[in-house]
């Protein structure tokens, strides 16, 4: 019985799939969508949505540079960069060969566009079968504002 055992294994082992789950959460966070399969698409929207909560709950912070905030407020988004950089990489490189700071876009960008929604910041569309393996399709995607 599979009780209480959360996520998919992918035919991975755990250090694998945490590589390719950081890479996935970057690309996304960079580009905004990526097209991956299904299950992938469905497992990673779980994980973008924790690393989005957290960087738009940082309260009146939110948007702010390190050198505006109050000595509490530098020290919560301190720690919650701390706790992302765990998981998502400083930075990514987009394929033009620029570096981008994934955890400024995550904090400048995506904190203040969603820090009055309670959630749901990914969208996952079904595009049909891929055609070597016929395996299912999907586009996941960041929402634009609300």
């Amino acid at each position: 019985m599979r009780h209480r055992k959360k996520g998919r294994k992918f035919g991975r082992n755990s250090s694998h799939r945490r590589a390719m789950f950081r890479n996935m959460t970057a690309a996304l966070l960079v580009h905004e969508k990526i097209e991956t399969t299904e299950a992938k698409a469905k497992e990673l929207r779980g994980i973008v949505e924790r690393i989005i909560t957290k960087a738009a709950k940082t309260g009146e912070a939110v948007g702010k540079p390190l050198n505006e905030l109050s000595v509490d407020d530098r020290a919560r988004q301190v720690h919650l960069r701390r706790v992302i950089g765990k998981f998502v990489p400083k930075f990514y490189d987009d394929g033009a060969g620029e570096l981008i700071d994934v955890m400024q876009k995550l904090f400048f960008v995506y904190g203040p566009r969603f820090k009055d929604r309670p959630g749901g910041y990914t969208r996952v569309t079904h595009l049909g079968q891929r055609k070597g393996d016929n395996a299912p399709i999907a586009m996941i995607e960041i929402l634009p504002e609300s």
